[in-house]
């Protein structure tokens, strides 16, 4: 008997899983927090139990306010969903019905945008006080094209932008404290991309080809050579060709380079621009 229950109960969990899954694939409702401060932009669901003619789904405007159908305008801004429910009910009681039960929802919070070299560039919601690390995380982190800085902007209460300059080593190497900043509703931060560049390396190399680069870090003659795996035995050293064409009018340049005297210190190593062709015969 004890078997069969046993097989049993293995047959009702077999049974139960797919059930269990679809349930946790549904869409979670949005999360309320407790002590979050209502602001300009935020989706507010009101319902009146008692006043169903009051029940709506208003978005606050940029002065801090709603205006209801029987209220008018009643100001919001850094009120918590609680507190709301607290205001709109005592002004329920002074002019309407005592004792109303109010509820407030918040459907769609406050947001910052995270633009550039992150995974998952876009709008994300303010749910809670948030931190720069914290946002970026929430984009998918920051992708290897990064540039060594990132960029927050914020609009004032006068109306002008400023603009916090942050470094990506200070922030995430040495850990400085009070880079990792609180983020605030309408916050832009801009992570700027690095470009990739193709030099081409061709001859007495052990892998001729394409050799790519960052446009902010730059390589030198040496470096794209040695990304190309270095001479072979044949090279002729002293004879290295840089052909280059001219931004302005086109022309190609050539450049005559003695690599052995480059290795030897003897001659400064140069640096390589995009579409630089390299030919060591």
């Amino acid at each position: 008997m004890g078997k069969f229950f046993c097989v049993l109960g293995a047959v009702l969990v077999l049974i139960l899983q797919p059930l269990t899954a679809s349930i946790n694939q549904q869409d979670p409702a949005p999360l309320q927090v407790k002590d979050y401060q209502i602001g300009p932009n935020d989706l507010l669901e009101i319902t009146v139990f008692e006043l169903p003619e009051l029940n709506q789904t208003v978005r606050v405007s940029e002065d801090g306010s709603i205006t209801l159908s029987l209220l008018g305008k009643v100001e919001v801004s850094r009120l918590t969903a609680q507190e709301l429910e607290k205001k709109l009910a005592a002004l329920l009681d002074q002019q309407y019905t005592k004792g109303a039960h109010v509820t407030v929802f918040i459907r769609e919070y406050q947001k910052v945008s995270v633009l550039g070299a992150v995974g998952r560039p876009g709008s994300y919601e303010l749910i809670g006080p948030a931190t720069l690390l914290e946002v970026i995380a929430q984009a998918g982190g920051l992708t290897p094209l990064a540039m060594k800085d990132i960029y927050v902007y914020r609009q004032g209460k006068d109306g002008q932008q400023t603009r916090m300059v942050i470094n990506i080593e200070a922030l995430m190497i040495s850990g400085e404290p009070g880079l990792n900043i609180e983020l605030q509703p309408k916050d832009v931060v801009t992570i700027p991309m690095d470009q990739m560049f193709n030099v081409f390396v061709y001859g007495e190399v052990r892998t001729p080809g394409v050799v790519s680069f960052l446009g902010s870090r730059k390589i030198t003659l040496l470096q794209a050579i040695a990304q190309a795996g270095g001479t072979t035995e044949w090279a002729k050293k002293a004879k290295v060709v840089v052909k280059r064409k001219d931004k302005k009018t086109g022309k190609e340049i050539v450049l005559h380079v003695n690599l052995r005297n480059m290795l030897a210190n003897k001659q400064a190593d140069i640096t390589l621009e995009e579409g630089d062709v390299v030919i060591v015969p």
